[in-house]
């Protein structure tokens, strides 16, 4: 083993060191030969990178690059006045009681629209006016048969006055035995006909102011005026348009010319849940809050409850009148009614605590409940507790009055998704 070692050593002492670099160095023959075929991690690697680079586009994309079109309501706190506590509530929308589609009453071209959205007009006012020529031409003729009519009653009138003349000499002739038996009584014939064909020409006459009234009428026709006073909500037709109490085909015929709203008449329309309609009856107190202003209460009371029941919501209508007139209060606003009922003297209870949000926005996520609220354009997830049942409502824990939730949340819809607020009223 000694003699070994001494050779090696001996063997490496004259080797260069190129020649051990040489000895060191593997051949690209020899590599494929060991292998069989190149390596192919570098490969594998670069696709495992490119497949997240993927995914985490596609989540971006769908968490974070898409858009929700989402409807929103607000959370409102449990209301309570004085003395009354609320026994039920209940959403519904803002509704006109007076609401009119003005049209004119006869077909004809509109010269002038006098009208635009927004703006108040007064009872009778002047709205806009049709083309006329062939109105008051009518009106003229209507005017001067009226005229020839009183002229001819005129000319019957002379002449009756003339054979009455006739017939009293004849009589004091015939009493002086002057003239015949039969001049007295063609003289008391003239005074008949004459007289007859007097009353016929007064009826004319009456025929003629009817002729006049007839065409004033339909003058008046051209001219479209307010029904009731209130606030033009749609301007439906410009001025060169024709428009028609009737539809016509092809959709050439405007058959309106705005609608008006009487903002005096606004009420609230609610449906109620049939198995709760047994709190609500005509004249119980009620306050209402508008999903708009959802800090300002307005008293109200019940109408009357609509004695039909929807089958396919379960519903009953119930109508609700607001104490207080504000010009803040539109058509169509959506707005939420508290039925109240009188405590008994010291029997008041407290307000739960908790606001009140539609049951359709509570969904589960990681079995929590949570509501998706409205912040910056972005639903944000919060964990609530819910509580007690009010119709179409829940009250829960965990979020303010006044937050903005999403009614209904997809099952896609997630933490910080982009969303965009529907502008629908219903």
């Amino acid at each position: 083993m000694a003699h070994l070692k001494t050779d090696f050593l001996m063997h490496m002492g004259t080797m260069d060191q190129s020649d051990l670099l040489k000895e060191l160095r593997i051949d690209s023959r020899h590599r494929e030969d060991a292998g069989g075929t190149p390596s192919r991690w570098p490969w594998i690697a670069a696709a495992i990178v490119l497949a997240l680079v993927l995914l985490g586009g596609g989540i971006w994309y769908f968490l974070g690059g898409k858009t929700f079109e989402v409807q929103v309501a607000t959370a409102t706190a449990p209301s309570a006045s004085g003395s009354d506590t609320a026994v039920l509530q209940a959403t519904g929308y803002v509704t006109a009681r007076r609401e009119a589609t003005v049209s004119a009453q006869i077909t004809g071209t509109l010269t002038q629209v006098l009208i635009e959205e927004g703006e108040h007009v007064d009872k009778d006012q002047v709205l806009a006016r049709l083309e006329d020529t062939a109105q008051k031409a009518a009106l003229a003729q209507a005017r001067a048969q009226q005229q020839a009519a009183v002229a001819t009653l005129a000319q019957y009138q002379a002449q009756l006055a003339q054979a009455r003349r006739d017939l009293k000499r004849a009589q004091e002739l015939v009493g002086r035995h002057l003239v015949s038996q039969q001049s007295l009584e063609d003289a008391q014939t003239q005074v008949a006909s004459v007289s007859a064909q007097a009353d016929t020409q007064r009826k004319q006459i009456e025929l003629a102011d009817a002729g006049v009234k007839s065409a004033q009428v339909q003058l008046d026709y051209c001219t479209v005026r307010a029904p009731f006073a209130g606030v033009i909500i749609a301007k439906n037709a410009q001025v060169g348009e024709i428009v028609s109490p009737f539809s016509a085909g092809g959709g050439f015929t405007r058959t309106g010319v705005g609608t008006i709203v009487d903002m005096d008449s606004l009420e609230v329309d609610v449906d109620v849940n049939e198995a709760y309609i047994n709190r609500v009856q005509s004249n119980q107190p009620a306050q209402t809050v508008l999903d708009a202003y959802p800090g300002w209460t307005i008293p109200a009371h019940v109408i009357a409850v609509i004695p039909t029941a929807d089958k396919s919501k379960a519903t009953v209508k119930v109508r609700i009148a607001m104490e207080q007139k504000d010009p803040r209060i539109l058509p169509d606003m959506g707005a939420r009614v508290s039925f109240l009922e009188e405590t008994k003297k010291g029997a008041a209870a407290p307000l739960p605590k908790g606001v009140l949000v539609p049951a359709t926005s509570i969904v589960q996520r990681d079995g929590k409940s949570v509501v998706f609220a409205i912040d910056g354009g972005r639903a944000r997830a919060r964990a609530v507790s819910p509580g007690q049942t009010f119709s179409d409502l829940r009250l829960v824990e965990g979020i303010a009055a006044g937050t903005q939730v999403v009614k209904q949340p997809s099952a896609e819809l997630g933490d910080g998704a982009k969303v965009t607020v529907e502008t629908t009223a219903k």
